[in-house]
């Protein structure tokens, strides 16, 4: 029922509709959709309006920064009223007067899928330790857009609402990282330019990116804030070139706040789109908008990147992230098990943060795996299950080769420089030792063909393909050749 100290149901809800449709006009779509759709009002009391919201954050948030204007609208409205509470209420608990409040209460915020996924309805921002509560951004597109923006939603990727700041658990690996992230994502002018995060697949590069383009969104949801991927910039580069649209092109990406490209790397060897990335980062560090980029190398070690290109992406803060330590590790572990509601025997995490040393990826990967085990079979968790359940995860990180590996074990049996593994040189001397280092990453890493090639100076996986046959064959008729392979493949796996 609604709650109701000075006026019945019905006329309440007509005031809040009306305090609603301004406060649309006065914050825009964008801020109202993000912050203020959600909210339901359940009732007035002693002269105070209560509104509900679905999480402490939103909750925090709106009282914060949008309380006195509602206050202030309603009491035009409605004389008696003298102040506004905020609550937190579930979601899915409707209120009479929720129920009342005509047309435009009809889109409140739905339950989000339990992957956390981004849906297509609209949805509450991230709270703190979200399990699995925190809706999309402001559109699926992971853009935040003002009501002039229109188009930057096809562009930029979705954001996933489980990677914000308080759900980074920071370790000495990734300090700097993250105490530069959070600067980025909390100052109000730019504090360095770019913000250039670099580190190994499943570090966490990503999850701060992402957590930035949330802290930003919450601080100043008008701003205009693409993310993608350096292939996804790539990709609309090259439409635009063929749809004759270049400067559409470069007007959407040279308006945006704040430009967020994500594994950088993989525009090297691509002249034209270089070109273009370089005139738009320059565009927008000259107009004093945020540019962070991502990367699994320092920009003086990035391959196929021209020079110049290398020394704009080190103007501003270099920040790295290391392999992780157990203790981090065990923290990831233990604060993703708290996130799930899951209790995970102290053996069992230790356990994992001792074997699984890759990434903080396949790790959570694993907490995942025997969790949903134990849930689907009814099985407790134990050091034994876990082993039964992780199995194959457990002998693959027993002993793990990487490309890079591969690349400086061959370079120094074949005497050739590493950096010739990407070159592209053709010469025999070079090519050959080349092909063997594709052949020995196929053979003791899981990596794909594409995924080889791009570490081989972005080679096409044809020409891994290419490779792996030529050594399958010149080791079934060369002897000396096939034992230097066969001692090559025993000295990484051992």
């Amino acid at each position: 029922m609604l709650e109701s100290g000075c006026e019945g149901a019905g006329e309440l809800a007509e005031q809040w509709a009306r305090v609603r449709g301004r406060l649309r006009t006065e914050v825009g779509e964008a801020a109202f959709r993000s912050w203020l759709k959600p909210l339901t009002l359940v009732g007035d009391r002693d002269g105070v309006v209560r509104m509900a919201v679905p999480t402490r954050f939103m909750r925090d948030w709106v009282s914060g920064n949008y309380a006195d204007r509602i206050r202030a609208l309603w009491k035009s409205e409605n004389p008696t009223v003298g102040g506004v509470e905020i609550v937190v209420a579930p979601p899915a608990q409707k209120t009479a007067a929720s129920q009342d409040a005509g047309p435009m209460d009809s889109d409140q915020p739905r339950e989000p899928a339990p992957n956390g996924a981004a849906q297509t309805a609209p949805a509450p921002a991230p709270s703190e330790r979200a399990h699995g509560t925190a809706g999309s951004a402001a559109n699926d597109s992971g853009l935040y857009e003002t009501p002039e923006s229109g188009g930057f939603d096809d562009i930029s990727a979705p954001l996933d609402p489980r990677f914000t700041f308080e759900n980074f658990v920071v370790g000495k690996p990734n300090e700097l990282a993250y105490a530069a992230a959070r600067r980025v994502g909390e100052a109000d002018a730019v504090p360095f330019n770019p913000l250039f995060l670099y580190g190994g697949v499943g570090l966490g590069k990503t999850h701060l990116m992402h957590a930035i383009a949330w802290h930003i969104r919450a601080r100043s949801p008008r701003k205009k804030i693409i993310y993608l991927s350096a292939e996804k910039f790539m990709y609309q580069f090259v439409r635009a070139l063929r749809t004759k649209n270049t400067m559409a092109f470069k007007e959407q990406f040279r308006s945006v706040d704040v430009l967020m490209i994500d594994d950088v790397q993989f525009i090297g060897g691509r002249e034209a789109t270089q070109e273009e990335f370089f005139h738009t980062f320059n565009a927008l560090v000259d107009q004093n908008r945020q540019v962070v980029i991502s990367a699994d190398k320092s920009p003086s070690d990035l391959e196929g990147v021209e020079e110049r290109m290398r020394s704009r992406l080190g103007w501003g803060l270099v920040a790295d992230i290391h392999p992780t330590t157990y203790e981090l590790r065990l923290s990831i572990l233990q604060a993703k098990a708290e996130e799930m509601g899951v209790a995970i025997p102290a053996k069992v995490t230790e356990f994992l943060a001792h074997k699984i040393t890759s990434n903080v990826r396949e790790l959570e990967g694993a907490l995942n795996r025997i969790v949903a085990h134990a849930t689907l079979v009814g099985r407790s968790i134990t050091l034994e299950t876990t082993q039964d359940v992780l199995h194959d995860v457990l002998r693959a990180n027993d002993r793990r080769v990487t490309i890079e590996e591969i690349q400086k074990k061959v370079a120094q049996h074949y005497n050739v420089r590493v950096s010739d593994m990407s070159s592209a040189r053709r010469a025999r001397a070079v090519a050959r030792p080349r092909q063997v280092a594709m052949y020995l990453a196929k053979q003791l890493t899981a990596r794909s063909l594409p995924e080889i090639g791009r570490k081989f100076g972005g080679r096409d996986h044809t020409t891994v393909m290419h490779a792996v046959r030529k050594v399958d064959e010149l080791r079934a008729t060369d002897a000396a050749f096939a034992e230097d392979v066969d001692l090559l493949k025993r000295m990484l796996e051992g």
